[in-house]
């Protein structure tokens, strides 16, 4: 690279964006990869505190910062993501529709590790929006070595996708609400609203609300008739706790359904259940479900909906992230709730 002073930069070409700041107002490039430089460029360069303008003359095992960025864009981006990009040197991956973000972690450390290089990425397992940036990529310097993006190339060979978004898929949700109380009338029922505008957001369709009593062989029966009728996923609520009345783990048991883990290190969401009848999840929600933004349910149900086969390992894991700091405004998903 050779420096040069900006009253004598007139002519020539840039090989790279110049970000110009002006707080509260703009922020991005000023002048791009490409300008030809203008007399009346300089007070301007000048002002963004550029006395000297670099000229590169890259050598054949060289490479420039926009080239190494979407070098490694590309070799990250999986399903359902597209690149933007570059500007300032940098790429960006972007969700191309909703979905569950999934990060092969090891490799993104591997990559990281990279001398020069930088990958940053929202947390694996966030739900993400149409047009939401995903991640964002770039060399430190304005030139690399060609090896070490070659090397990033093959790092990024050994997995097809470690940046993708997973699809949700649109299922028949059965709801199965348990307890004597509400049962009998006795109070009115919350959860069924609540669990309503949940799955909304996914686009998927309750197919039927059921209330049983506290009774084992009510809450098998009420399971296994939402699945008869269709239902694909099923979703519990109330009589989770170690009260001698709360029996709706046992008849999810009693179902025959596989149990993956009763208890869970999430706060708010400990006494949550997960268990398998056949291929469809049952999820025991506790009564923090109902008078909570978030809970253990909204770390797991966007998985199941991504059909993808949470197990205890996976329930284990979000004791890291499992605390919610109950703010007085609920700012869920945009905290740390959840995040690994």
């Amino acid at each position: 690279m050779k420096k040069v002073a900006v009253e004598e930069a007139v002519g020539m070409i840039l090989g790279h964006d110049l970000t110009q700041i002006i707080p509260g107002e703009f922020k991005g490039a000023k002048f791009k990869k490409g300008h030809v430089i203008k007399a009346e460029d300089i007070p301007v360069l000048k002002k963004m505190g550029k006395n000297h303008i670099y000229s590169l003359e890259l050598e054949a095992d060289q490479c420039h910062e926009n080239e190494a960025a979407e070098r490694i864009a590309k070799g990250v981006q999986g399903e359902n993501i597209k690149i933007s990009g570059p500007s300032e040197g940098k790429m960006n991956l972007v969700a191309e529709q909703k979905g569950l973000l999934k990060i092969d972690l090891d490799l993104l450390k591997e990559i990281n590790g990279l001398d020069d290089i930088v990958l940053a990425t929202l947390h694996t397992n966030t739900v993400v929006e149409e047009g939401q940036v995903v991640a964002g990529t770039r060399i430190n310097p304005l030139v690399i070595e060609e090896e070490k993006i070659e090397e990033i190339e093959i790092v990024c060979q050994k997995e097809e996708d470690i940046l993708k978004v997973a699809t949700f898929f649109s299922f028949q949700i059965g709801v199965l609400i348990t307890g004597d109380e509400v049962y009998y009338g006795e109070i009115e029922d919350r959860f069924a609203a609540v669990f309503e505008e949940k799955v909304a957001e996914f686009e998927s369709e309750i197919l039927e609300v059921k209330y049983v009593p506290d009774d084992v062989e009510e809450i098998k029966k009420g399971i296994l008739d939402l699945v008869e009728a269709g239902a694909e996923v099923i979703i519990t609520a109330g009589g989770m706790s170690v009260d001698p009345d709360d029996v709706t783990p046992t008849g999810i048991r009693a179902t025959g359904a596989e149990v993956e883990s009763y208890g869970a290190p999430v706060l708010p969401g400990s006494m949550f259940m997960l268990a398998y009848l056949g291929q469809v999840p049952i999820l025991g929600v506790p009564a923090c479900g109902m008078y909570h933004q978030a809970t253990v349910f909204d770390l797991v149900f966007p998985s199941i909906l991504a059909k993808e086969k949470v197990t205890r390992d996976d329930i284990i894991a979000l004791a890291h992230g499992g605390l919610c700091l109950q703010c007085d405004v609920c700012r869920y998903p945009v905290c740390p709730f959840g995040k690994r």
